[in-house]
């Protein structure tokens, strides 16, 4: 044996305080997080009120039955220019009789909402005439052709 002894340490308050400021800084930092996600991700509006959309909520389906059954397709991406290129077939073949509309809508309400009008290009090719900023976009596309109309909720990127 070496002749020194090893002396056992107390707890003391510095140690309790240090634990505890410890655990609630974790706790404090995970909450900030997850805050930071939800605010980031989610604008928290779906509709304005639940009740009276639970009320719509039959006559929305026969609606969307109704457009399904008109044929159409229509994809929208963004184009040239940050321009928003919309896509319409009936059947398989272009649309190019159609006026389309569109109200686009940032998800967190950063941006102002905005109404797009657009030209044909051809081929069923619509072009928006104004630009869309980059980032995530809610947009609500409408077309119109032949005295029917198609309703589409497209989330762009």
């Amino acid at each position: 044996m070496t002749g020194k002894t090893r002396q056992a340490r107390t707890f003391t308050g510095r140690h309790m305080a240090a634990i505890l400021i410890s655990f609630f800084g974790v706790v404090i930092a995970v909450n900030l997080v997850m805050a930071w996600f939800a605010t980031s991700t989610f604008g928290g509006l779906v509709v304005d009120n639940s009740y009276v959309a639970s009320q719509k909520f039959n006559g929305w389906l026969e609606k969307a039955r109704e457009e399904k059954a008109l044929g159409w397709t229509l994809d929208a991406a963004r184009g040239p220019g940050d321009r928003l290129a919309v896509t319409l077939g009936s059947d398989g073949a272009p649309l190019t009789d159609a006026h389309v509309t569109a109200h686009a809508r940032h998800p967190l309400g950063r941006l102002p909402e905005r109404i797009l009008t657009f030209r044909a290009a051809g081929d069923g090719r619509y072009e928006s005439r104004e630009p869309l900023p980059a980032g995530r976009w809610i947009i609500h596309l409408r077309a119109e052709a032949h005295g029917q109309t198609l309703n589409r909720i497209v989330d762009l990127q």
